[in-house]
């Protein structure tokens, strides 16, 4: 009885395999070119953001500053607490060095 159970089962979940195999392949398809898609535009969009960030951490005037120090300790003699940072862009205080 329990080996004709087992036949039984083993031929519905058979068929039940390959109606949905029908449905599975284009679904698994389609979810994989999604996926591939939707990493090449975060690359692209990280890329950006990372090209973006650096063009405005070399805009940053400290280091041709009379007033930079090149010391871990105290970086900005005027400034020491915005000294190398995004708020140095705009420093009022900056003195080319001669």
């Amino acid at each position: 009885m329990f080996h004709l159970l087992q036949l039984n089962f083993l031929s519905v979940f058979q068929s039940i395999l390959q109606l949905f195999h029908l449905y599975l392949v284009p679904i698994c398809f389609v979810a994989t070119w999604w996926l591939i898609a939707f990493s090449l535009v975060s690359l692209y969009r990280t890329g950006k953001d990372g090209i973006r960030q650096i063009q405005q951490l070399h805009s940053i005037p400290c280091s041709g500053c009379e007033f930079f120090t090149n010391d871990y300790r105290l970086k900005c003699t005027v400034h020491p607490d915005t000294a190398n940072s995004d708020v140095a862009i705009s420093c009022p205080d900056f003195c080319p060095r001669r």
